[in-house]
């Protein structure tokens, strides 16, 4: 039967085991590294579903391979450890490239069912997987939904698997109020606080990619959701 792959990066040996072993009583088949030496040629040669990553990692910190993964592996989700508890320590792992955050101590239980929601939304049909134009001309932005791309006169923008999709919805919601609960489910599968959090983060980022045009505008409509205006 077909495995699914997690490669775990934590340099504290004893959690190591607990977590390495636990998850492949699981049935998941972990890859241990104790940092992210090397990370990118492991990623392509273990071929990993989803990413379990510390934060504080000897010579690269995890937010830092975080923003590496992200730029090279979109749709590879990864779920940060941290002892680190702070608001802005969660905002800097969702802007990190982080679809899930933990805080340390944690229990195992809660770790194998995060892991399993970020696969079921990886592999679940949303919304967001309806048939969209190969390009929607956004005023002087060309967005590419396919590619996960957005064009702005000679500089082309990738984006990441949840700005593509959190704009893609803005994009036919177009001039409409989006409800942000739906925009949660349809994208997160749940709307709970971290994810709400996280989608804090992708709109401020999507606004700051806009920022070269000001008739592109998302309002935030409180209580309600948002509005692309453009």
């Amino acid at each position: 039967m077909f495995r699914k792959k997690i490669l775990y990066i934590e340099d504290e040996p004893y959690l190591a085991r607990i977590v390495s072993d636990t998850l492949t009583l699981k049935g998941y088949e972990i890859l241990h590294k104790k940092d992210g030496t090397r990370l990118t040629e492991t990623i392509k040669q273990f071929n990993p579903d989803l990413i379990v990553l510390d934060v504080m990692l000897p010579h690269i910190d995890g937010f830092t391979l975080g923003n590496v993964v992200r730029n090279l592996f979109p749709k590879l989700p990864i779920i940060f450890l941290t002892a680190k508890n702070q608001p802005n320590d969660i905002v800097q792992g969702f802007e990190s490239g982080g679809t899930d955050y933990m805080r340390k101590p944690f229990t195992m239980d809660e770790l194998v069912v995060r892991i399993e929601n970020q696969l079921r939304l990886v592999a679940q049909h949303t919304p967001v997987q309806n048939p969209l134009p190969d390009e929607m001309h956004l005023n002087d932005f060309v967005f590419y939904p396919a590619k996960m791309e957005l064009h702005f006169k000679d500089v082309v923008k990738r984006l990441s698997q949840r700005e593509s999709q959190v704009l893609s919805l803005l994009c036919l919601h177009r001039n409409k109020t989006l409800d942000r609960r739906m925009l949660l489910q349809s994208v997160w599968g749940d709307d709970s606080f971290f994810n709400s959090r996280n989608l804090d983060v992708y709109i401020r980022k999507l606004r700051a990619m806009f920022a070269a045009d000001e008739n592109i505008q998302i309002i935030t409509l409180k209580g309600q959701g948002y509005l692309f205006s453009c």
